[in-house]
């Protein structure tokens, strides 16, 4: 079976080849709008994903390969996620609106699944080559450029008020927006990344709390969540359930919090704004 090591080194040659040459000197015919102009993708997005992709064919043959760009071409290739035996699920540029903007905090993000467990996850920064991973029956490890290892585990802080918290206003629906922002005091600091990649690095090393996510992209959020569970943290839906392969990307909202307190305190103050 492939590990995380054979993982990572797909990932760097992709970045090596497609990504880093890219990187502040894209020109405007470079850069194109799918749904809005806050979703936009690049060359370099999808350069790179053909590559991981035919890697991954090659050394998973079988295997559901579900990329970013490839589903906003046919979006029914997420109907057999949530079954597949084996899957591969993958954002090439993470954050492509920082990237655009020649802004250095972006990633790459490769699952595995199967059967709609998530088995294996990285969070890969390619400009410092560094990366969190993590396997379904393993810990998280940030792992360095050289290859040293260091486990890591989640932020025990539970007071809502000394809390880090991502929470996007713009992706929830608009009659949602105003009792969203009205939890906004009742945190210590609200934000976005405009990376989910470095949104659930940040809280699987233990630099935040709270990450909620109103669009279940897989490619998003599957290698994070966990990553954040294996370091520690809960990765639930908000109403309750369990988060899995099989859900559809408008099924609801994904919370991911350091601990199970943080989690029940962020879903006592967002569950009645967004359910």
């Amino acid at each position: 079976m492939i590990d995380n090591d054979e993982l990572t080194t797909i990932l760097r040659a992709a970045a090596r080849a497609e990504i880093l040459p890219r990187f502040r000197t894209l020109g405007a015919a470079d850069i194109a709008i799918k749904s809005n102009p806050h979703d936009l993708v690049t060359e370099a997005d999808t350069a790179a994903e053909a590559r991981i992709t035919e890697a991954l064919r090659a050394r998973l043959p079988g295997a559901l390969i579900v990329g970013e760009e490839a589903v906003s071409a046919d979006v029914t290739l997420l109907d057999g996620l949530g079954t597949a035996e084996l899957s591969a699920i993958i954002d090439p540029v993470d954050g492509t609106w920082n990237f655009a903007r020649g802004l250095a905090l972006f990633g790459m993000i490769l699952a595995l699944g199967a059967r709609g467990r998530v088995t294996h996850g990285i969070l890969y920064d390619p400009l410092l080559d560094d990366r969190v991973e993590a396997h379904e029956d393993g810990p998280c490890e940030m792992v360095a450029a050289d290859g040293t290892r260091r486990r890591l585990a989640t932020s025990a802080i539970v007071d809502p008020a000394l809390m880090t918290v991502y929470l996007p206003l713009a992706l929830v629906a608009p009659e949602k927006r105003a009792g969203l922002a009205a939890t906004f005091p009742d945190f210590g600091r609200v934000g976005g990344l405009r990376c989910a990649c470095y949104e659930y690095r940040l809280i699987a090393q233990g630099h935040a709390e709270v990450a909620l996510a109103a669009v279940l992209n897989p490619w998003d959020h599957a290698a994070g969540a966990l990553a954040v569970k294996r370091a520690g943290g809960v990765a639930r839906m908000l109403d309750g359930g369990d988060y899995h392969l099989g859900l559809a990307r408008d099924a609801g909202y994904l919370l991911t919090a350091a601990n199970e307190t943080a989690w029940e305190a962020a879903a006592a103050r967002l569950g009645p704004a967004l359910l």
